[in-house]
């Protein structure tokens, strides 16, 4: 019998403290907080009301294994406590088998830490309409989808749920956070980006871009925390698919987001319902991602 798919979770014995597009948040103690992942799906940052059945789990394991390969990189907020130290209940620990794991509670970044290797999305719209990318000058006659010179951070404020996350310059980065921590923010996301674009090409996924989030723990060290390196906050593409000039199929919910701009849809809340067949078609390429990467 398949796990059931779940789309908001209401845990007995803990305390909610944040239901996110894609996660929830359980206050474990002062130290610790539990994460469920969700087959929620969002889209132009709104919750659709349709999940994808194994998203979550299929996002837990794709972020477990890259905080495992990259912690020579940067540590992680993954505890390692298992779940029965926090979840009593028999039924609860059932339904989050695979879905949630136990972080520790940090200060986070104010900030989403982005990184381009390609010239795609709201990059490439940039690009057309200023030969730039958030400000960052770049040669002429790139093409859409092109790999970059060298891959660029582009960092964005974090929005709150259901607004849009606004690009800023790195010198608003260096005022929020302090020129030596912005810096350190900047070069561990270009060395994570780096390492992780590598080690996916080896296995026939390009990483588009990504975005990543940090905190500070107790000691005031950089921590990686929330997800990493999936297909909610990549895009993934089929190397053997890869041609510059043309935009590539994905593994990520670009799937969706294309399926949605056919539709008179004015991308406010409430989300249309997805066809059977869109969900079915979005869970097989999360599922191919991690059995690519993994």
């Amino acid at each position: 019998m398949p796990p059931p798919t779940i789309h908001r979770t209401d845990l007995r014995g803990l305390e909610k403290i944040y239901a996110g597009k894609v996660r929830d948040l359980y206050s474990v103690d002062a130290q610790f907080v539990l994460m469920v992942t969700t087959d929620r799906l969002s889209a132009f940052d709104v919750v659709l009301p349709d999940p994808i059945p194994d998203k979550g789990r299929v996002l837990n394991a794709i972020s477990n294994f890259w905080f495992a390969k990259t912690r020579h990189l940067v540590p992680k907020h993954l505890s390692g406590r298992p779940l029965a130290s926090a979840v009593r209940d028999p039924q609860d620990l059932a339904l989050l088998e695979g879905r949630a794991v136990i972080v520790r509670r940090l200060q986070a970044l104010p900030i989403e830490a982005v990184v381009r290797g390609y010239l795609i999305g709201s990059g490439w719209k940039d690009y057309v309409r200023t030969q730039s990318v958030c400000g960052i000058a770049l040669p002429k006659g790139l093409e859409l989808a092109q790999r970059l010179p060298a891959p660029l951070f582009t960092p964005a404020t974090k929005a709150a749920s259901g607004a849009h996350d606004e690009n800023i310059p790195f010198e608003a980065v260096e005022r929020t956070l302090g020129a030596s921590l912005a810096a350190k923010v900047r070069a561990t996301a270009l060395a994570l980006y780096a390492f992780a674009a590598d080690y996916a090409r080896e296995r026939g996924i390009i990483i588009a871009d990504t975005k990543f989030e940090f905190g500070l723990d107790d000691a005031g060290e950089l921590t990686l925390m929330d997800e990493v390196l999936t297909p909610d906050s990549s895009r993934f593409w089929p190397a053997d698919h890869y041609v510059p000039g043309k935009s590539p199929p994905s593994f990520d919910k670009q799937f969706v987001r294309d399926y949605l701009e056919t539709l008179p849809w004015d991308k406010k809340a409430p989300g249309p319902k997805l066809p059977a067949d869109i969900i079915a078609r979005t869970s097989e390429k999360y599922r191919e991602a991690l059995a690519r990467l993994t």
